[in-house]
C-alpha cells in the first residue's frame, strides 16, 4: 500500500511530504490474511498545516475525544479463516497488536463489536457481510458505502476471496 501526503513548505508552498508505505501496518499470525493499515489519525480537533506525521505516534485503534482514524483493513477469505488459531489465542494477539479495539469486541461473539465512533466504510474489492443484531445481515460489495453510526456489528467474509475496505473512524460522543 502506497500512502501520500501533502504538507506544506516553509514558506507555505504545497508540498508532497510523505510518498510511501503508512506507519502502521498489522498483520496477525493467528489470522491469515488479516492486515489492518493506519493511513492517517488525528487527536483533537485536526490542524491544518499538521506538524508531523500523527500517525507515527498511533497508541490507540479507537480515536479519543474529537480524533479520527484513516484505516484499510482486509477481512481474509472463508478459506483463510478456517485456518485461524483458536479464539482466545487470537484475542491476545488481537489485544497485543490492536489496541483499543479489544475491548470493544464480544468476548462470546466473534467478531461482534461496538465503538464510539461514526465510521465511513468503502468497500474496496470483494464483497463482506455486515452482521447487526439477531444475525441481520446486508452484503456490500467493491464501492458499496456504508455509515456505521457506533451500532453493534460484525463484517463476516463468507466468500473465497479478501474483502479490502478503507474507513475513516470519527470519535463520537454515545448518549442514551
Amino acid at each position: 500500500m502506497r500512502r501520500i501526503v501533502t504538507g506544506h513548505d516553509a514558506a507555505g508552498k504545497a508540498v508532497f511530504i510523505e510518498d510511501g508505505a503508512p506507519p502502521h501496518r498489522v498483520t496477525l499470525d493467528g489470522r491469515p490474511g488479516w492486515e489492518l493499515n493506519t493511513v492517517w489519525a488525528t487527536t483533537g480537533v485536526p490542524v491544518v498545516p499538521a506538524q508531523g506525521d500523527p500517525a507515527v505516534d498511533v497508541t490507540s485503534y479507537l480515536p479519543a475525544t474529537g480524533g479520527t482514524r484513516f484505516i484499510v483493513a482486509t477481512i481474509p477469505s472463508r478459506a483463510d479463516q478456517a485456518r485461524a488459531a483458536a479464539p482466545d489465542i487470537l484475542r491476545a494477539e488481537y489485544n497485543a497488536k490492536v489496541p483499543g479495539l479489544g475491548p470493544a469486541h464480544e468476548r462470546d461473539q466473534h467478531g461482534m463489536h461496538t465503538t464510539d465512533t461514526v465510521d465511513y466504510v468503502v468497500i474496496l474489492s470483494g464483497e463482506v457481510w455486515l452482521e447487526l443484531d439477531d444475525g441481520k445481515a446486508v452484503l456490500v460489495r467493491a464501492g458499496d458505502c456504508v455509515v456505521q453510526n457506533g451500532t453493534r456489528h460484525a463484517w463476516r467474509n463468507r466468500s473465497d476471496a479478501p474483502c479490502v475496505l478503507a474507513a475513516v473512524m470519527v470519535w463520537a460522543e454515545r448518549r442514551a
